[in-house]
């Protein structure tokens, strides 16, 4: 999942769900990206603007269709 600490105005809880869903897809694999986002979404407390930029990186990203 790379650095997040260089990427500026990135919260601590949006820094900790990325690195958690990155932890999240690695042990297993199966599992729908969706419902990792969404259950990082709630354990982290994302606000609604952290949770569009998950859902655009993360969704998007691994349907293929960069935005």
């Amino acid at each position: 999942m790379g650095d997040t600490q260089s990427v500026p105005g990135m919260s601590a809880n949006l820094k900790k769900a990325v690195c958690w869903i990155g932890e999240t897809v690695r042990e297993h694999p199966k599992k729908a990206r969706k419902e990792i986002i969404n259950e990082a979404e709630l354990r982290f407390d994302l606000t609604p603007r952290e949770c569009e930029f998950l859902n655009q990186n993360f969704l998007e990203l691994a349907a293929g269709n960069p935005s």
